[in-house]
């Protein structure tokens, strides 16, 4: 009679957390960028003297949960190992991504976000509300190149993640 005495713990798998948390990212990032903010600014939220207050408490609670999305991906490629193709044929690649991707999310945390919302604080209560600070354009402009190449680093690991899986399976 053999008995088997061993504890058998199921890995999770790499490729699945990664996909997860990229995908709930990029579907966060989606739904904030094209629903809830030009949601609000249709609802009149720019005009509002507590804008700067009510964008950065948004943004500071979702740039956090970036924070941790990236290093979750940056942690999971790098914790990947063994039999995964993508380990081997596009290592480099997927870290310098997941790196390019927490560095974005770094950037949003404690530059484009402080500095949009200190641009539109209305300091002067007796002045009314002009519309848009002079700098924020820029800054809008900055904000959209970075989510664009984002969107476009975060699709391209969760594609070679979705390959690889599928190669596994």
């Amino acid at each position: 009679m053999n008995a088997d005495f061993g504890v058998s713990v199921k890995r999770p798998t790499w490729q699945t957390i990664i996909m997860f948390a990229l995908g709930f990212w990029l579907s966060s990032s989606l739904i904030l960028d094209f629903v809830i903010m030009p949601g609000l600014s249709a609802a009149g939220m720019m005009t509002q003297s507590s804008f700067a207050a009510a964008g950065y408490s948004i943004f500071w609670t979702f740039n956090r949960i970036e924070l941790l999305c990236a290093a979750l991906v940056l942690a999971s490629l790098l914790a990947l190992r063994g039999p995964s193709n993508l380990y081997r044929q596009v290592r480099r690649w997927s870290i310098f991504l997941a790196v390019l991707l927490l560095a974005i999310a770094l950037i949003y945390t404690y530059i484009i976000t402080p500095q949009m919302s200190a641009l539109a604080l209305q300091l002067n209560v007796l002045e009314p509300t002009t519309g848009m600070p002079a700098g924020m354009l820029q800054m809008h402009e900055g904000y959209w190149v970075l989510e664009a190449i984002k969107l476009a680093a975060g699709t391209t690991l969760l594609g070679w993640c979705y390959g690889d899986l599928r190669k596994l399976a």
